[in-house]
């Protein structure tokens, strides 16, 4: 594991890259007004860890659980579906297509929300990505086109597709020139952390959210700081292979990084959303990235206590237990610690 303090707290990160980029939303009224009238959505439950907690010698541990949100098995069904929700409420999605590529749940997303509103979604994926996972996309109504080797391929391909005219680009990233679509993506997310802190009996003193391109974990550390102010101390954590938040705060700007393929596929992103980076580079105190060998282990023992995931959806419960004590001492963790955390997805998505 390595660790780096956020120079740039509460000032953010002031770099041309970002300049006309928006802050992450931080209010989720409009996003659960939507999910009212939504016959799939629910409120995701709110676990308290104990054992877990006992393990990392801390007071609790509360975990968001966010595999069963609205029967897709992950977080991301707040996001593609919300924008597509607000179209339709528009009259704009009916007839529409709206194309995604997609290294796993986005895509999803995408697909329940454009069959929820008559619209169609063709979706772009890797040659690497499981067959199981495209017929699941189909079993939703999704048009489903391979492309490329890897997920940055099959991003350029849905990019182009879109400039061709074949339908509306739905990405869960953002840059320049591209930022509405995936603020309101975004600013559907907001939802799991109001849910998380209405449940809880007292405000976390700690806060661990894994970033790819950091979507989850800008939201949510959005939401914390509207409601807490600078009360929990709030750490994003990344795979080493692919440290795209970790390497942009470290530059002071946006980098895209190498590394090999991750085991934690869903993070597994090299180049962070700007939307993202900047909300993170104001609001994350910490940068945290785990290697494969402390995801793996950290997945296996969430498991073993009825919390089982994959290692992108269990990475924040894998980084706590895999903290050495000059990275506890750092993030500031001892026996009155209460932590706050997301389980992101089911085991096997």
């Amino acid at each position: 594991m390595d660790h780096l303090e956020n120079p740039f707290r509460r000032q953010g990160l002031d770099h041309p890259a970002l300049s006309g980029v928006p802050f992450p939303a931080a209010d989720s009224t409009a996003t659960r007004a939507l999910l009212a009238r939504c016959p799939r959505a629910a409120e995701t439950p709110l676990v308290s860890a104990e054992t877990l907690a006992d393990i990392a010698g801390i007071r609790s541990l509360w975990v968001k659980d966010e595999r069963t949100r609205m029967g897709l098995g992950s977080f991301k069904a707040l996001g593609a579906a919300n924008v597509i929700a607000h179209d339709g409420a528009k009259g704009e999605a009916r007839g529409r297509t709206y194309i995604a590529a997609s290294a796993g749940n986005h895509g999803l997303s995408v697909a329940a929300g454009a069959a929820a509103f008559g619209a169609r979604a063709c979706i772009y994926l890797s040659h690497t990505v499981p067959e199981t996972f495209a017929q699941r996309l189909q079993a939703e109504g999704a048009e489903v086109v391979r492309a490329g080797a890897v997920y940055e391929d099959s991003m350029t391909a849905a990019a182009e597709a879109a400039t061709r005219g074949e339908g509306v680009l739905l990405s869960d990233s953002s840059w320049q020139g591209y930022t509405d679509a995936p603020h309101l993506l975004m600013e559907g997310y907001t939802v799991l952390m109001d849910e998380a802190l209405d449940r809880m009996p007292e405000p976390p003193t700690h806060v661990l959210l894994q970033a790819g391109v950091g979507g989850l974990a800008a939201a949510a550390a959005a939401v914390a700081r509207g409601r807490l102010g600078d009360g929990p101390t709030i750490a994003v954590v990344e795979p080493t292979a692919a440290p795209a938040l970790f390497a942009s705060i470290q530059a002071g700007a946006p980098v895209t990084t190498q590394g090999p393929v991750s085991i934690m596929g869903r993070l597994d992103c090299k180049e962070p959303s700007l939307i993202a980076l900047k909300g993170l580079a104001r609001d994350a105190d910490l940068f945290l990235t785990i290697t494969e060998d402390e995801a793996r282990q950290g997945t296996d023992t969430a498991t073993r206590h009825r919390l089982a995931s994959t290692p992108s959806g269990a990475a924040g419960i894998a980084a706590l237990l895999a903290m050495d004590r000059q990275t506890r001492t750092t993030f500031g963790l001892d026996g009155k610690s209460r932590v706050l955390t997301v389980l992101s997805e089911e085991a096997g998505a």
